[in-house]
């Protein structure tokens, strides 16, 4: 009976290990394509947690359940079970063992948000500290198989782009051609700087395909880098509740060869800054509109508190072509 238990067992702590692995695999499919070299590093500390959670909840329910299944008590049996004593090994290890994933857990995640190194608002409140004031930087991902790839990647010159948040606008600053964007348009496999800065209250951010978060803090300007490593369009969102039209904050973010990316430039260059189309103003000034006028129709904002009024719209040398759109009726 104990052999069959212990062939049991065994064969499905195989299974739950073949399982576990396989979610673990899984889990980089439940992400937005790694569109940055720093999207590496966050994918496999997750899959990491994903492979070890879904090992330990089998390990958990798998010995319950056989438990309840093969060693439940006879019908109508109201007597007590065997008087077992307490293992001094088994305790043990099962108290060294959740310790041991604990502390290999916490290593492993401070390995990677130190190989990031991506500066919270707390630092900013120690600027008294030497070893705080270093760039808030995030190194490529150092596989064996890809250490030609970052190298080539920290070789390259850098790309300086200033990021101003403000209730509730993105602005993007080329300052080496004077060019100045509603849209973020970064060129492919090129390290990038930004210095972003915030012109009103706590900003965050955020571009989840990068797996990238970085708090802007008013008054003080961050020091950030990011390696973009794949073509396409994403999406720059405000992390931070900045206020009530924040949902509004976003912005899109083109990925372009280096070629296209220095075409954009020079097109964008020659074109007359304008003030860009603006979502929360224009809410914001049709929501009073329509309060001033007694009307209720269109009304996009909830009445009821104290609303802040959004900044002008941004005036720059490109942004994308937006279109008002009304609220369904």
């Amino acid at each position: 009976m104990k052999l069959r238990a212990i062939l049991t067992l065994t064969v499905y702590a195989i299974l739950a290990t073949f399982a576990s692995l396989w979610m673990a695999k899984q889990a980089y499919a439940w992400f937005p394509p790694e569109a940055s070299a720093e999207s590496k590093l966050i994918d496999d500390l997750f899959s990491l947690f994903t492979g070890l959670g879904t090992f330990i909840y089998l390990g958990v329910i798998g010995p319950f359940l056989y438990s309840l299944v093969f060693h439940r008590a006879a019908k109508y049996d109201d007597s007590d079970g065997p008087h077992i004593e307490g293992n001094t090994w088994l305790e043990v290890i099962w108290t060294a063992v959740p310790l041991a994933l604990v502390l290999g857990l916490s290593f492993a995640s401070y390995r990677t948000y130190d190989k990031m190194a991506v500066r919270g608002p707390m630092e900013l409140v120690h600027l008294h500290m030497p070893q705080m004031m270093q760039s808030a930087y995030a190194e490529p991902f150092d596989s064996t198989p890809q250490q030609e790839i970052q190298n080539a990647l920290e070789s390259a010159p850098l790309e300086q782009i200033d990021v101003i948040a403000k209730q509730w606008a993105w602005v993007f600053h080329y300052p080496q051609q004077d060019v100045s964007s509603t849209e973020l348009h970064l060129p492919v496999d090129r390290r990038v700087h930004f210095t972003l800065k915030s012109e009103d209250v706590l900003h965050g951010f955020y571009i989840p395909a990068f797996r990238l978060k970085q708090d802007v803090v008013p008054n003080h300007e961050i020091d950030f880098e990011l390696t973009p490593t794949r073509v396409g369009t994403y999406r720059l969102r405000d992390s931070m509740y900045s206020g009530t039209y924040f949902a509004a904050n976003q912005a899109d973010v083109v990925v372009q060869s280096v070629n296209d990316y220095q075409q954009w430039l020079a097109d964008a260059a020659a074109q007359t800054p304008s003030a860009a189309f603006n979502r929360a103003a224009y809410e914001y000034s049709r929501a009073n509109s329509n309060s001033d006028n007694g009307s209720t129709k269109d009304k996009v904002a909830v009445r009821g508190w104290e609303t802040i009024p959004p900044a002008p719209p941004p005036v720059v040398n490109y942004a994308p072509k937006q279109e008002p759109q009304s609220p369904p009726a």
